[in-house]
C-alpha cells in the first residue's frame, strides 16, 4: 500500500495517551475507499522490480552484509517450539 493512499485528513485528531487507540466505522469506510482506489497491479512497480532483478549488482554487497547481520542477530524461533 502506498503512503499517499492514506493522506491525512484536514482535521488533526486530538492527542491521546498510551492505550487510547480506537476504531470507528467511519475510519474503516475511509480506509476501504482508499484501498479500492488503488490499482491491484502497478506497472511502474513491476517495471522497477524487473529492472532490479536484471541488475547483477543489486543488491549491493553492503546491503547483503546488513541483511546477513540482521538475520544472525535475530532469535531462532524454532528453538522455542516444544
Amino acid at each position: 500500500m502506498r503512503a499517499e493512499a492514506l493522506a491525512p485528513s484536514s482535521s488533526k485528531p486530538a492527542l491521546r495517551g498510551p492505550g487510547s487507540d480506537h476504531f470507528t466505522a467511519q475510519h474503516s469506510a475511509a480506509l476501504k475507499a482508499a484501498l479500492a482506489a488503488q490499482p491491484e497491479i502497478r506497472p511502474e512497480v513491476v517495471a522497477r522490480g524487473q529492472a532490479l532483478a536484471a541488475d547483477p549488482s543489486y543488491p549491493s554487497p553492503e546491503v547483503m552484509r546488513g541483511i546477513a547481520a540482521q538475520i544472525l542477530r535475530a532469535p531462532d524461533l524454532s528453538e522455542d517450539a516444544s
